[in-house]
């Protein structure tokens, strides 16, 4: 089903871009209908805030994770409207690199901390045990060499009962592989540092989560296969 309106700002009109390059559409083996499913979910914008579905349906993922109140059930509400309820004013909450147009909205909770990879290195947090409510990042996790190890330090940090909210491109088709061994790949044309990908998720991204020690997982799409968020429960 296509989206109607954006649960970020509530914008209701997108423009579609696509964003793929193919040196990028090699590297992955992707075939035609993967390659349009990814173009949509980094590529399809609302005109509005300019959110992506990617950032869409991680903005699902957040406002349902945690106790939604009686005016705005978590399944409808809005990012905008959710950051600045009373009842979000006391959540501690780490965002690990911008998570694209989410972050604006973010950064209004009172107790928001922003960690941008790689200065934070995110398989060795300098952050207490048991210190947020909430942990977010986007898009991130397959540019870290061990993301197990990554995903253990989400855990630690978060509080009893609390959540990691999370992206990574997903191709649904296939399973999880390392790229070791591979050529190098890149999210970026210009081939930056900083972008090469280190695993290419797929149908089973998940069991990460499993292994990093979380027990209770829920999935939230936007446009299936397109955009896909996790949250993960301590």
């Amino acid at each position: 089903m296509n989206v109607t309106h954006c649960r970020i700002c509530g914008g209701t009109h997108f423009v579609y871009q696509p964003v793929l390059w193919p040196e990028l559409i090699s590297d992955w083996q992707l075939s035609v209908k993967e390659a349009e499913y990814i173009d949509h979910q980094q590529g399809k914008r609302c005109t509005h805030c300019g959110a992506n579905l990617r950032s869409i349906a991680l903005a699902c993922a957040l406002t349902s994770s945690l106790p939604s109140t009686p005016s705005h059930p978590a399944a409808t509400e809005l990012l905008a409207n959710w950051v600045r309820h009373p009842s979000r004013q006391a959540l501690s909450l780490l965002e690990i690199n911008e998570a694209g147009t989410l972050s604006p909205y973010l950064r209004q909770l009172p107790l928001h901390q922003l960690g941008q990879y790689p200065e934070l290195d995110l398989c060795a947090l300098a952050l207490p045990d048991a210190s947020f409510d909430a942990v977010v990042h986007s898009d991130t996790l397959e540019h870290i060499p061990n993301p197990i190890k990554a995903l253990q330090e989400c855990y630690r940090v978060l509080k009893p009962g609390g959540v990691l909210c999370m992206t990574t491109p997903l191709v649904v088709g296939r399973m999880t592989r390392s790229r070791f061994g591979l050529p190098p790949s890149y999210h970026s044309p210009d081939k930056a540092p900083d972008y090469i990908v280190h695993t290419e998720f797929g149908a089973d991204a998940w069991t990460s989560l499993m292994e990093a020690g979380f027990s209770h997982i829920s999935m939230h799409a936007v446009e299936y296969p397109a955009a896909l968020a996790f949250c993960a429960y301590k």
